[in-house]
């Protein structure tokens, strides 16, 4: 088990808050697996932009999760990894209700991995979908 698969692990069991920005955004843990993540939150006004829908920006940090969760899962000891660049593309507005998003590893090198994650609505509808290149480092 590796030390960042443990971290996430423990954020799915409730023992710790995984990040800043998961407890901002209450972002809760629904399921993992090998390469493979889904989590969630709850939208509300509160992250709403000018037109009344929930802010790409949180499509985007919904997404950067799920896959940075996903990643997590395959890392092995001694590794870290930050994201290279994100692309985003928006199906339908969210206004409130639950946001999935479902985040694969679709290929894991030994200094990139490519994954890709779908947000789904409260009704199921896919309303968003990220893919993301992330470099990954070993711990000095």
């Amino acid at each position: 088990m590796t030390k960042l698969s443990d971290l996430v692990e423990k954020w799915q069991a409730g023992a710790l808050e995984l990040a800043p920005i998961t407890k901002f955004l209450q972002v809760r843990p629904v399921e993992l697996g090998e390469g493979e993540a889904r989590v969630e939150l709850t939208a509300s006004a509160q992250l709403h932009n000018a037109m009344g829908t929930v802010h790409g920006g949180v499509f985007s940090d919904l997404a950067d999760v799920a896959m940075g969760v996903a990643l997590a899962t395959v890392a092995e000891e001694g590794e870290s990894f930050t994201t290279l660049q994100m692309q985003v593309s928006y199906f339908l507005p969210i206004v409130s209700g639950r946001m999935t998003a479902h985040a694969r590893v679709i290929r894991r090198g030994r200094t990139t991995a490519h994954l890709e994650c779908d947000i789904e609505d409260a009704e199921n509808r896919l309303a968003a979908r990220a893919t993301s290149v992330y470099a990954i480092r070993q711990k000095a």
